[in-house]
């Protein structure tokens, strides 16, 4: 309800802290206005349109000097009443004017004869209250009609009395019901947001309550009365227009103004709680939140009780429930809001159950027709049907007797969920014009909560896709150690495109990836999965990293204009101590040397962002040392809104030095110096390497000629270097495999250099390079075939294995499973 279109002071007996019989009882119609910053009318109420004689619609906006006149000609001695001060005639006073001014820091009142627009006389009484704070209103006025104190009865006394009234303040508590009065203080203001009206009602309390004068040892403090009239009041009202109509008179204009006003102020209120409400739910897409706000919204201003109840897909986050509940739905409890003392309603009906609702329970009915069900009073019979599904608790205290509305929440004609508004059995039932208003509290509701929904599964969907694109990254590799973190965004959409990868070459190397993809959400994650997949298949290639990243740019610029991402392409080469590094757009890796511990940021050609097209890449060699660790990561972990890059690498190089015991270790030592900066938005991907190196014991090398005896040759140096490294077991498996690869070399050998390498690390690695380009492929023989069954006994034994084109020529090489130690 509009509080200003119907407000009301009610004085009389017992009021005030003295004899109040001069005040007469009954109800002082207020005037409310809001003047804002610029002096202009915010507010204006319907007691201020009666008071002062200018509509609303011609008021608001216009300066309040227009509307509240405030000097006029002084009035006579004879006018002046013994207690308190008129101000001139036609005028409010020199105080309200300069409360209109800005001028006045405290409170001011006065009382003054004013002639209105339609030539009649108005004996005012008005209170003045300077606002401060964030809000746009700098003043509140209130005025009544000191001619509505006096009663059709009244005698000479009784006038004289009503003339020596004055308007005044005074400390809300020197008065009985001190809580009540300040309680009921915010209904004499127009409806705003919670917060304002707070405010605004502190700084009235603080500045002093408005009260009546009838001496100054008795006093009458101002106290609301109005709303939508009692039963009785209404139905007064109905007789009396009703009995002028059968009379054949009009309706009585007051009883005409009195119902009009109350009706649309009525309707007026439910739709500004609704707007209130619509205001402060929705306010972020996260599904946990905004079922808190739903729930907190209307209590207590509309209900006492409210429990929020959402079906199982909702809750989880999945797709949008389809067709209609039946009695095997569950419902899960999402949210209790009440007035009650705390902890009352926790046992009994705790958040996070789970239920079903049979067929004979107004819940039933509610979720099944997608309507409100009222509930006026919850019988003592009711209450036995509904506490029967509440194994082992008696919920009967907390709902019996108790007005219940249910409503539900429902978007694109589906029922989400349902609310269960309680009201205190001292209350006023629920009724038609609640069970309408819940209804569209409801619908508003349910499109907020479909919109977090839509949200949390799109949002799901994003994060189940890329983690299926994220590899699981083995911690070791031939010659190095991996650890590596992922890091959702925070601000702008937790799915991002960023990536890590890591990729097995030949030569006992290692490829290592970081990219950027631009942008969020699905799109970003399914390209930062293409290009991921191409980026391994190219790798396996063996391409250098400068010639990968072109080819990168050009499936990029295929695919679509708007792909564009930054990439680190960096292989490690363990046996000769060496880093080969290309850059497209992204950030410098850190490399951290083992001997003093120093850090660096690696000096490489920058690159263009892949899906530029047309720029050249360039790849620069690095040497490193055993223990020596790289660290790669995107531009999220180091980019600060507000920030230079430049304090963010600067604090990667520092973290990444502090000595760690550990690989994750290392990683978290990285995350906590970067992440806890705040305003950090971007997804992160941190990739860290230690580079152990291959000592040279540990690698054998053999030159062989293109024949065919060769191959024999080769079988006995194997054969004896496994012996030397104590692998006897493996020797048999591996004679056969390198005489097989030694023999397709030799065959297939365009010069004469063959050459055989065996590395001992986490596993036994062969390889065989020969000079012909041509990759082997793997064959379905004939039993009567000589030849095409070398990679099928390769396939069979070997752990693993794999060709790629390297210099001029090709590299086979397989990996078999070191025996356990005993």
């Amino acid at each position: 309800m509009d509080r200003g279109t119907d407000t009301g002071a009610k004085i009389g007996p017992g009021a005030g802290d003295g004899t109040a019989e001069h005040a007469a009882p009954g109800r002082i119609p207020l005037a409310v206005v809001l003047v804002d910053r610029a002096g202009l009318v915010s507010h204006w109420s319907t007691g201020a349109r009666r008071l002062f004689g200018t509509a609303k619609d011609d008021a608001v906006g216009r300066p309040a000097l227009d509307l509240l006149p405030v000097s006029g000609a002084l009035p006579d001695d004879d006018d002046i009443p013994p207690h308190g001060a008129y101000g001139g005639y036609d005028a409010l006073g020199h105080d309200l004017e300069t409360s209109l001014d800005g001028h006045l820091s405290y409170p001011a009142a006065g009382r003054a004869r004013l002639t209105v627009p339609d030539g009649g006389r108005v004996d005012v009484l008005w209170w003045a209250y300077p606002l401060v704070g964030p809000g746009r209103e700098r003043l509140l006025v209130l005025a009544a009609d000191a001619e509505t104190l006096r009663r059709p009865d009244d005698n000479a006394t009784a006038a004289v009395a009503v003339e020596r009234i004055a308007p005044g303040f005074a400390l809300h508590t020197d008065f009985p019901g001190a809580e009540e009065l300040a309680r009921r203080l915010p209904e004499i203001l127009p409806s705003m947001s919670v917060g304002e009206g707070a405010r605004i009602v502190a700084q009235v309390l603080e500045l002093g309550y408005p009260i009546l004068e009838f001496s100054q040892n008795d006093r009458v403090p101002v106290t609301p009365d109005w709303g939508v009239p009692r039963r009785a009041e209404r139905q007064a009202r109905r007789e009396r227009a009703a009995r002028a109509v059968a009379e054949g008179r009009p309706v009585p204009q007051d009883v005409r103004d009195e119902g009009e006003d109350l009706e649309y102020a009525a309707v007026r209120e439910r739709l500004e709680f609704l707007n209130e409400v619509s205001g402060r739910i929705g306010t972020s897409l996260d599904l946990s939140r905004t079922i808190v706000e739903v729930s907190r919204a209307v209590v207590p201003r509309f209900t006492d009780v409210a429990g929020t109840y959402l079906r199982e897909q909702v809750v989880a986050g999945e797709g949008f429930p389809e067709g209609v509940p039946d009695t095997t739905t569950m419902w899960h409890r999402v949210a209790v809001e009440h007035t009650d003392e705390p902890g009352r309603w926790d046992d009994v009906v705790p958040v996070g159950e789970a239920m079903p609702f049979p067929a004979h329970t107004p819940f039933f009915q509610c979720m099944t027709t997608g309507e409100p069900v009222l509930v006026p009073r919850i019988s003592e019979q009711m209450g036995h049907a509904i506490a029967a599904q509440f194994e082992k608790r008696d919920i009967r205290p907390l709902i019996s007797n108790r007005s219940m509305l249910v409503v539900p929440l429902k978007a694109r004609n589906v029922v989400l969920g349902f609310m269960i508004l309680l009201r205190h059995p001292e209350r006023e039932v629920f009724d038609d014009m609640d069970r309408v208003t819940g209804a569209e509290l409801a619908a508003r509701a349910g499109l907020v909560l479909d919109n977090a929904r839509m949200y949390t599964y799109q949002e799901n969907v994003a994060e189940t896709l890329q983690d299926s694109m994220l590899p699981q990254i083995e911690a070791h590799m031939a010659g190095c150690d991996i650890a590596t973190r992922y890091l959702p965004g925070t601000l702008l959409g937790r799915v991002g495109g960023d990536w890590f990868d890591s990729v097995k070459l030949p030569s006992a190397r290692t490829a290592l990836v970081v990219g950027d993809v631009m942008g969020h959400g699905l799109n970003s994650a399914a390209m930062m999965g293409q290009l991921r997949t191409a980026v391994q298949t190219m790798a396996a290639l063996d391409l250098p990293p400068a010639q990968l990243l072109r080819n990168l740019d050009d499936l990029a610029q295929r695919l679509g204009e708007h792909y564009l991402a930054t990439c680190l392409y960096a292989v490690y080469d363990p046996i000769a101590g060496e880093l080969h590094l290309a850059n497209a757009g992204h950030i410098p890796p850190v490399l951290v040397r083992a001997v003093d511990g120093r850090s660096e940021l690696l000096d490489l050609p920058t690159g263009a962002p892949i899906g530029v097209g047309g720029v050249p890449f360039e790849a620069v060699r690095v040497r490193v040392e055993p223990g020596d660790r790289l660290v790669m990561c995107t531009d999220g972990l180091v980019e600060m809104r507000g920030e230079d890059i430049g304090v963010g690498l600067a604090t990667l190089c520092e973290s990444a030095a502090h000595p760690a015991a550990s690989m994750d270790d290392a990683c978290d030592t990285i995350i906590r110096a970067l992440n806890t900066r705040g305003g950090r938005k971007d997804d992160v991907a941190l990739l860290m390497a230690r580079l152990n190196g291959i000592e040279p014991e540990d690698v054998a090398e053999w030159r062989l000629t293109p024949d065919p005896i060769e191959a024999g040759r080769a079988r006995a140096v194997v054969r004896e270097q496994l012996y030397v490294w104590g692998l006897d077991a493996l020797a048999d498996t591996t004679a056969l495999l390198v005489g097989e690869l030694v023999t397709n070399a030799v065959r297939h050998a365009r010069g004469r250099r063959i050459e055989l390498r065996l590395v001992r690390g986490d596993t036994l690695q062969c390889e065989v390079y020969d000079d012909d380009p041509t990759l082997p492929t793997l064959l379905s023989a004939a039993p009567t075939d000589e030849f095409g069954r070398g990679l099928r006994v390769l396939t069979t034994l070997a752990r693993e294995w794999g060709t790629s084109r390297t210099g001029a020529g090709k590299t086979v090489w397989f990996e078999l499973t070191l025996p356990r130690r005993r």
